[in-house]
């Protein structure tokens, strides 16, 4: 039976996949930060882990445990992430560094704690992107960055794992059904305050948000999909699922920069002088 990690499971993208990978037969190892969700986990008869995906001696112990018990690890899903939205300079350097710290250090760390199992398996690392790495909107600076940086990662660790046998897949999701408007939402509102110059385009904020929930696909959708794409005999290097994930990019590499930066601030309500 083929094994699978899976981190970031507590809702949304990675509980539909941890049921997806379940359902196809996997050994789902589901991850969570959270103890509350970790028990949830299990009382839906998951392998639950709780897990923070940047202590670095819990990942060793994990990679172990799997080892002993296992012997190998077949895929890895490196999921875990949130959106960190707001103006740049509202949140300064330290909310680059959490954003980061999350999104992409993370992808790192937990892909070098596994890759003794994921050698012994000749396995396949997945990790989860998204469009907002190709088209960078206004006041999701960071999360955008972040998601850019998995790109130029996977792009890296797919030639340099290539000799192990080990396999990398990037996935640009596009408006999934998650929680992930609701977080992104709070995110934005610890910002969000009356000293901030970009206090009167707070609606804009606000709506940046919540625009990953713009006519989204449902989880479940989503799950089935990527699910078929690793379980093909030669998995892609890229894929992108759910609404816009396709046309997005295609936006960004088509129309001329200046025009792109000009609807994308009409959109959020950026054209107004202060």
């Amino acid at each position: 039976m083929p094994v699978a990690l899976i981190t970031g499971c507590s809702s949304g993208i990675g509980r539909a996949l941890a049921e997806k990978f379940k359902a196809a037969g996997y050994t789902v190892l589901a991850t969570a930060r959270k103890a509350e969700d970790v028990a949830t986990l299990q009382a839906a008869g998951f392998t639950a882990v709780q897990l923070d995906v940047n202590d670095g001696p819990a990942l060793g112990a994990l990679s172990e445990e799997i080892n002993q018990q296992y012997g190998g690890l077949d895929v890895l899903i490196n999921n875990a992430g949130y959106g960190a939205m707001g103006p740049l300079l509202d949140g300064g350097v330290q909310a680059m560094q959490r954003q980061f710290e999350t999104n992409v250090f993370a992808v790192v760390g937990v892909t070098r704690a596994m890759f003794p199992v994921l050698r012994r398996s000749r396995g396949l690392v997945v990790n989860i992107g998204s469009v907002s790495g190709v088209l960078v909107t206004p006041f999701a600076g960071a999360y955008c960055a972040s998601k850019a940086a998995v790109h130029a990662l996977s792009d890296a660790l797919r030639m340099e794992l290539a000799p192990f046998g080990i396999r990398v897949m990037e996935v640009q999701p596009g408006a999934i059904a998650s929680s992930f408007a609701k977080n992104a939402g709070h995110e934005a509102e610890q910002l969000l305050n009356e000293q901030s110059p970009w206090w009167p385009l707070r609606d804009g904020i606000r709506s940046r948000a919540k625009a990953s929930q713009d006519k989204p696909t449902p989880a479940s959708e989503f799950a089935a999909g990527l699910l078929k794409a690793v379980q093909q005999d030669k998995p892609p290097r890229l894929v992108r699922l759910g609404n816009g994930s396709r046309a997005l990019p295609l936006l960004a590499n088509l129309l001329p920069k200046g025009l792109l930066e000009k609807g994308l601030m009409k959109r959020f309500g950026l054209s107004a002088k202060l």
